[in-house]
């Protein structure tokens, strides 16, 4: 995975980055009920699975913001070119491994891969895979509730890989909408960046001529 190292000496958040790097919690969150009616019947025509279909979505609107491809490494800032999420997968006895997922490919590609992946991941059962850390996005759905607030853990020190989590879908004045929950390193973006997330993830979600063609 590419990546370049942000020029620190041009950087416009210098003051932020590093305010928010002494903190002993430097996240900032938001929850935000969007709008899934059209990728919801798009996705039944289809007979397209929910989870990879909205994780898909996810991904791409993450990607569309560069602050969510930013990392913090060892004090400065490096961009990739893309991230990959790394997300929960539930086991049969109750209990859940991690699976990643290649977003970078064109949707009908993605459902393939991610098939045969859930599939390796089911049997390993690792928490751990390897790779590179850094590049992923944390992604979990929690399908059993629709919340409008969740508390995420986290580590210490702060890490900088943005976590995505989502509930249960509810219809709603005959709309069909999902509680999506961002969590973001602080020093790395504010709330208009997190908010320019979810602006992209609701295009993805009433736009979905990406799931016939290669448009991403």
């Amino acid at each position: 995975m590419n990546y370049r190292e942000i020029d620190m000496e041009q950087y416009k958040r210098t003051g932020q980055f590093d305010y928010f790097q002494s903190m002993s919690y430097p996240y900032a969150g938001m929850t935000v009920q969007m709008d899934i009616t059209q990728l919801m019947a798009d996705r039944k025509r289809n007979g397209y699975p929910f989870f990879l279909t909205m994780l898909y979505a996810v991904v791409s609107a993450a990607n569309a913001i560069p602050e969510f491809r930013q990392r913090i490494r060892n004090g400065k800032i490096i961009e990739y070119d893309f991230c990959i999420p790394s997300y929960t997968l539930a086991l049969s006895e109750g209990n859940y491994c991690y699976c990643k997922a290649d977003g970078n490919l064109a949707f009908p590609d993605f459902l393939k891969d991610a098939a045969e992946k859930q599939e390796m991941a089911k049997e390993s059962a690792l928490l751990h895979d390897g790779g590179d850390f850094e590049q992923l996005y944390f992604v979990s759905s929690i399908p059993w509730v629709n919340y409008t607030s969740i508390i995420q853990p986290v580590p210490c020190p702060a890490d900088s890989n943005p976590r995505i989590t989502w509930g249960k879908y509810e219809n709603i004045n005959d709309k069909i909408v999902l509680s999506v929950s961002v969590l973001v390193n602080h020093a790395l973006m504010d709330g208009y960046q997190i908010s320019q997330f979810f602006r992209q993830l609701q295009l993805k979600l009433d736009n979905t001529a990406w799931m016939t063609t290669d448009e991403q």
